[in-house]
């Protein structure tokens, strides 16, 4: 009995990771809106006042996001003055990029819901928890775009002589 090795290679079973969708984390907001509008209609009024630190850990994560983005791309694009990038810090950046979109997505949508449902309340303790919904959807948002700008800043660029091997082999395949 031969067991057979695990495809090498690109190809349709060997699993990648690829870049973050538009789609999804639209997907993931808006499943959290729901979510996050239905469950607050049934218990607000049981609810504590809506706290800031949600707000403040979230723009805190895409202001350092944000940072490590411009670092790192300096570093793979080797720009005087950045050292050297270790391969395997690029790998661990990316998939915290591709963790924190999805992550800003569902807190973004949490907050957006929350916000719809307070716009309409028409109380005092809603008034009172406004501010700070806009803020959870604001460090959402900031978080999210940090995240896309980390994972793109994590791409290895493209060199010359690739795309030069790349047109060379095209020319080669034509009849």
């Amino acid at each position: 009995m031969s067991q057979q090795s695990p495809p090498r290679g690109p190809g349709p079973h060997r699993p990648r990771m690829g870049p973050t969708q538009p789609a999804t984390l639209v997907l993931a907001a808006l499943v959290a809106a729901a979510l996050a509008w239905l469950l607050v209609s049934m218990t607000y009024a049981s609810l504590p006042d809506l706290p800031w630190s949600p707000t403040a850990v979230l723009a805190g994560l895409g202001v350092l996001e944000g940072y490590l983005a411009l670092n790192t791309r300096a570093r793979i694009q080797r720009k005087p003055g950045h050292p050297a990038v270790d391969p395997l810090a690029v790998a661990r950046f990316a998939v915290l990029a591709k963790a924190s979109s999805l992550v800003g997505a569902i807190f973004g949508g949490f907050f957006a819901g929350l916000l719809i449902f307070l716009i309409f309340k028409h109380t005092d303790a809603a008034h009172h928890d406004l501010p700070a919904a806009i803020g959870g959807v604001v460090g959402s948002i900031i978080l999210v775009i940090a995240a896309l700008f980390l994972e793109r800043a994590c791409r290895v660029p493209k060199r010359d002589d690739e795309d030069e091997n790349h047109d060379d082999d095209a020319r080669s395949t034509r009849p």
